[in-house]
């Protein structure tokens, strides 16, 4: 096993486990600004239970290797529409945001910190195993993955639909075979359950969705700024038949809605737009505030709360008390890929 100081020591070690940012969740919970995103170099501080002065004192050693991490520091237009998105009081000229790249980046730097030697001892445990796995030949051998896909389809619909049931007609009227066959459906079923794993691999492999990349629909919408994804989302709707569509430029936009519209047989729209961390869900009081802003103020025929997240069992409730559409991840995915919501049908 490869001794955590290594990191310390070599920058392209800690590139090469960047990604691996859930890390930080196993060693203690980390606070996260409310855009879901950022925290503040107190709250890196705080977090690697160390003075803000060793974070500082780090961010001007490596700020280069940081900056590529995704630290950065915001001023001007940009830092006030961070302001209100992250409710930051601050009225300092200036504010240092990490992502969670970037704070992972800073443990594996941060040399007295006991928090920072865990997170970077969790890092080598993981690039271990990653590293040590069998490789399943299968699946990576060139040429032959379409080939293995049909096969495993044919084999497991033959397994599903003949052999099993056959098997489970013997056992019913056998006697003392019965441990035998009983043995014997447990293989055959063990054997469908690892051509399916097969088939699930050869499909991820297919769409390109590897661990290294984000690729397909729902990573290029991870990667939008929240601006981006606004105009996604005006897009889909206009793509669905809605006309007078119109952002109203920014978080919270016009009194708590980001979007309106109208649907194609005339009823009023109103969105609201989160683009998340994945990781993070939808909070009951962030859809109270959405459900008074469509419903008391703009008097929408249709709300829609769109996220790249998930919603909380707490949150959904209200959503479907107030009549709000809630758009998560999967549903969201979904619509980017051609299927229309049922709300904005005409009706």
């Amino acid at each position: 096993m490869i001794d955590e100081t290594v990191l310390l020591e070599s920058r392209t070690l800690r590139t090469s486990v960047l990604e691996r940012t859930h890390v930080l969740d196993k060693v203690k919970t980390l606070s996260l600004l409310p855009d879901g995103l950022h925290v503040t170099t107190a709250m890196v501080a705080a977090y690697y239970e160390v003075g803000i002065k060793a974070i500082r004192s780090l961010v001007l050693d490596h700020r280069e290797e940081l900056e590529t991490s995704g630290y950065r520091v915001l001023t001007g237009t940009e830092l006030s529409s961070f302001k209100e998105l992250s409710y930051i009081q601050s009225q300092a000229p200036s504010l240092a945001v990490f992502p969670r790249r970037a704070i992972l980046n800073v443990g594996m730097l941060l040399r007295d910190s006991e928090v920072a030697r865990q997170v970077r001892t969790y890092l080598l445990d993981a690039e271990y195993e990653v590293r040590t796995r069998p490789v399943d030949n299968l699946v990576h051998r060139a040429g032959w993955d379409e080939l293995d896909e049909r096969v495993d389809g044919r084999i497991t619909d033959v397994l599903g639909k003949t052999v099993v049931p056959m098997l489970n007609a013997l056992i019913e009227t056998s006697g003392e075979q019965s441990r035998e066959l009983l043995s014997l459906r447990e293989d055959v079923q063990q054997i469908q359950i690892k051509l399916i794993e097969h088939d699930i691999q050869l499909s991820r492999l297919q769409r390109g969705q590897d661990v290294k990349a984000l690729t397909g629909v729902i990573g290029t919408i991870d990667a939008m700024n929240w601006r981006e994804f606004e105009e996604h989302v005006a897009q889909l709707l206009r793509r669905d038949g809605c006309t007078n569509v119109e952002l109203h430029g920014g978080h919270g936009g016009d009194r708590g809605v980001d979007i309106s519209a109208r649907t194609a047989d005339g009823r009023t729209v109103a969105v609201q737009c989160k683009n998340f961390a994945p990781f993070r869900h939808v909070l009951s009081g962030e859809m109270q505030k959405f459900l008074g802003a469509s419903k008391v103020i703009h008097e929408a025929d249709v709300a829609l709360y769109v996220a790249t997240c998930a919603f909380t069992r707490e949150s959904l409730a209200l959503a479907a008390q107030g009549g709000v559409t809630a758009v998560h991840r999967g549903l969201l995915e979904a619509w980017s890929a051609g299927v229309k919501l049922q709300v904005l049908r005409s009706s």
